[in-house]
Formats: structure tokens, sequence, C-alpha cells
């Protein structure tokens, strides 16, 4: 048979558990030379709460793993009955990932790894007062949004004429 890639479906919070013990199985040897990889896709994402920038770590799938094994009676004897495992995607017939999607998803958790993805705690057309740096005090308007910057692009009045002024997401506050 041949090595496919497969989705897991897990109980909500348990996919690291879950992870660790299929590693753990490839390891050891059992089954090891019919599983080829786990997989747990993360992202790191920068938050900003109360003025502080946070990075945490985001699953791409919460709920998912994807496993890389040769289909047997076996393999699948030991996912399904893995502690924190629900079953296969496809349920008693797991359907095998299509290699364009096991790219994407793959190229997609690369990416990220390169590349932290900001969580925008402003929308475009928000009110939000600026809190430090020269334009310290001023009322303005979201114009743009620089997640990759972590900066926002606020139109504020200078001398009666409305002026951009580029600005990190921690210096400014949002106007209720």
């Amino acid at each position: 048979m041949a090595v496919r890639w497969y989705a897991v479906h897990t109980y909500s919070g348990q996919e690291a558990k879950v992870f660790q013990f299929l590693n753990e199985l490839i390891q050891a040897g059992d089954l090891g030379e019919k599983f080829t990889q786990v997989l747990m896709p993360t992202q790191d994402v920068v938050q900003v709460k109360n003025g502080r920038k946070t990075k945490t770590t985001r699953k791409f799938f919460p709920s998912y793993l994807l496993v890389e094994m040769e289909l047997c009676k076996e393999t699948m004897h030991a996912v399904q009955n893995a502690a924190g495992v629900m079953g296969f995607v496809g349920g008693n017939k797991p359907q095998a990932l299509k290699d364009e999607d096991v790219r994407r998803i793959l190229g997609q958790a690369e990416k990220t790894t390169r590349q932290q993805i900001s969580e925008v705690p402003f929308e475009i057309g928000d009110s939000v007062k600026i809190k430090e740096g020269p334009f310290k005090d001023f009322d303005g308007t979201v114009e743009e949004i620089h997640p990759e910057k972590g900066k926002i692009k606020v139109m504020v009045s200078v001398f009666g004429r409305s002026t951009p002024v580029e600005v990190d997401f921690i210096h400014v506050n949002p106007i209720s």
C-alpha cells in the first residue's frame, strides 16, 4: 500500500496529547515503519492586549491532526483507539487528502513559521486616539492596516488638514 496523508479528528484540546502519542508510536518502532509523520499545523500570532504585544501559538485546524501513513487494519486501529481521537475524516473508510491540499497546507505552515501573523485589533474606519509619539493625544480614523508590520495608517487633522500618520498598534487606543 502507498503512504498517504489522512486527517484525524480529535476531541477539542486533545491535539497535543494525540500528537505526542502517535510520535511515540512511530519512535517505538512497533508500527513506525507504516507511519511517516504526524503534523499539528500551527502559526505564531502576535496580539496587542492592554498596550502590550503578546505572542501565542494558534492551531491552523483545531481538533485535527494530519498523519502520513500506510492505511491498513493495524494503523487504523492504532489511530482510532488512541485516547482523545474521535476518528478519521471519512469515518470507517478514511479519505486520503488530495496532494494539492497537502502541499497547500504544508506551504502555509512553512510560510507562517517565517512570518508571524498579527491579530488586528482595529478595522478601517475605527476612531482611535494616539497615545505616544509626536501626535500624542490626536484623534483620528484608521485608513489602512498593515498587520505584517504591526502598524496602521491613521488620518488626523493637523491645522485643519487631514494628514496620514503611520503608528504601531500598541501606540493607539480605540475610541468607543
